[in-house]
């Protein structure tokens, strides 16, 4: 609104700029799906580094591979990590000190190692404490050696103090277990939780991606209630030949990937030992186990990996790759950019001792072509990641989104678009609009292009981005629609280098 005009002199009038900064969204968080020996269930949790998630979720565990992928994540290059913790039934540990009733946190055996210790605040210091209910909690985890210490809190439900709120809010190990009686606990020392604290067993299909889950928002839905995420790794449930995820995972997984513009990082199968079982039509990528149906947002990696196993003395043991391979994908991120391939003598391995196939340049001319991504060892450079392909990659079916590169780069300018053009619904749709879109739009094109994040030598090669009336005709105006069209010329990995040698032939002087 102009400033009304009343005496004469200057007026200052602040005009807005039209300028709407969009932010690219981050490009590597992972999410991991599985079993671990502690922590909230179906909930996604933030963690950035592996402590981090020993905190949360319990150390190693050989019933819980989760752990392992998770530390060869960050050991890799990782940075964020989204966890969710899915059960096979499983109860809490519980204890009852005198009229306090209490149950670990989440479900598992971690829950055995708690201890309560009840006190009542002196007098002398708190006279109302008596008539407030008032009583002292200390929880002791002798597993971690974590203490919490919960002073001045009330049994009366009316405090502000209330026993079970202040646990429910605060506490990271403990809760209330049914009503709390209106009176407080007796003085107890050192009480011991029982003995009857289980995690249900090892985890299957049912737990992560049975129809039922989507409603209730668990499982691979759980990660509704997560904002964003980039990558998803489901490793085996076991760390034995009989750990595969299954086919109804799997298609979950790249399904789910889709409507989230994410990349779901596959692990190879069991029994895959050797390049010829994923070309067995009765053991490969047709065969019924696998039955995953070739989409734009998967990334398949080939063989397992070899590495020592700390539960075992650090003797060497099989492990499967996506881990690794996200630690890798997050780590180039962070170097180079969501549109550098995460492949090539500088996506190492790091803390793989060796590979279970060891792939000849004639086993990867098979598999490459099939959109098969290998892992190699070669002298000096060790063990790499040598493919950057997504399922659809395969030769024969030509697909656009060959490329794990080009598929993300274009995910990731979709997401920030989404996300940074909020701002548009319900603005006026009419050319002032559109010219402050292709502003801020092209402002974002352009600091990727000054990136090198495209083809061409100039912003007219690399990009465009067209909103107007011919993209947007009155009809659409009358529908409430606004249409902007952005394109962009991605790079592609340099995936065959040629060298043409060619001999001089000796020429007389003339």
């Amino acid at each position: 609104m102009s400033v009304p005009l009343t005496y004469p002199g200057v007026y200052i009038e602040e005009v807005p700029s039209g300028v709407r900064t969009i932010t690219g969204v981050a490009t590597a968080i992972t999410a991991f799906i599985g079993s671990a020996l502690r922590g909230a269930e179906n909930e996604p949790t933030l963690v950035q580094s592996y402590a981090d998630y020993t905190r949360n979720f319990g150390e190693l565990s050989r019933s819980h591979p989760m752990g392992f992928a998770v530390s060869q994540f960050f050991r890799n290059g990782g940075h964020d990590a989204l966890i969710v913790r899915v059960t096979q039934g499983g109860a809490a540990a519980t204890v009852s000190a005198d009229s306090l009733n209490l149950e670990a946190a989440s479900s598992g055996e971690w829950g055995e190692r708690l201890s309560v210790t009840i006190s009542h605040p002196d007098p002398a210091i708190n006279p109302a404490a008596a008539a407030n209910e008032i009583f002292n909690l200390v929880i002791t985890d002798s597993g971690t050696g974590a203490v919490e210490t919960f002073n001045n809190i009330s049994a009366l439900v009316d405090n502000q103090r209330y026993a079970t709120t202040i646990l429910e809010q605060q506490s990271k190990l403990v809760r209330v277990d049914g009503p709390l009686a209106a009176t407080r606990p007796a003085e107890v020392s050192d009480v011991a939780f029982n003995a009857d604290g289980s995690d249900g067993g090892t985890i299957t299909d049912a737990q992560v991606s049975a129809a039922g889950l989507e409603a209730n928002r668990e499982g691979i839905w759980a990660l509704e209630k997560a904002d964003l995420f980039n990558l998803l790794c489901i490793p085996p449930f076991s760390l034995d030949n009989t750990g595969d995820i299954g086919a109804q995972t799997r298609s979950a997984a790249a399904a789910y990937c889709l409507d989230r513009r994410a990349i779901y990082v596959a692990d190879p199968l069991f029994d895959w030992d050797e390049h010829s079982d994923i070309t067995n039509p009765a053991t490969g990528l047709d065969s019924a186990t696998w039955g995953l149906a070739r989409n734009t947002n998967t990334a398949l990696y080939f063989p397992r990996v070899i590495q020592p196993n700390p539960l075992q003395e650090g003797r060497l043991a099989e492990f499967a790759p996506c881990g690794v391979v996200a630690g890798i994908i997050s780590r180039t991120d962070a170097d180079r950019g969501v549109w550098k391939a995460p492949a090539g003598l500088d996506a190492t391995l790091r803390g793989v001792s060796a590979l279970t196939a060891k792939l000849t340049d004639a086993n990867n001319g098979v598999l490459n072509p099939l959109a098969v991504n290998c892992l190699r060892s070669f002298p000096v450079n060790g063990r790499v990641v040598w493919g950057s392909r997504t399922l659809v990659g395969a030769d024969q079916l030509a697909s656009e989104w060959k490329y794990i590169p080009v598929r993300r780069t274009a995910l990731f300018i979709e997401e920030s678009l989404y996300r940074g053009t909020q701002w548009v619904v319900f603005e006026p749709n009419d050319e002032p609009l559109w010219s402050q879109i292709r502003l801020n739009v092209g402002a974002f094109m352009q600091t990727l292009f000054r990136q090198g994040a495209f083809q061409g030598s100039s912003p007219r090669d690399a990009y465009f981005v067209k909103c107007d009336s011919e993209s947007t005709t009155q009809t659409d105006i009358n529908n409430g629609i606004v249409n902007i069209l952005v394109g962009f010329a991605p790079l592609k990995p340099a995936e065959f280098v040629v060298i043409k040698i060619q001999q001089i032939a000796g020429q007389a002087e003339a």
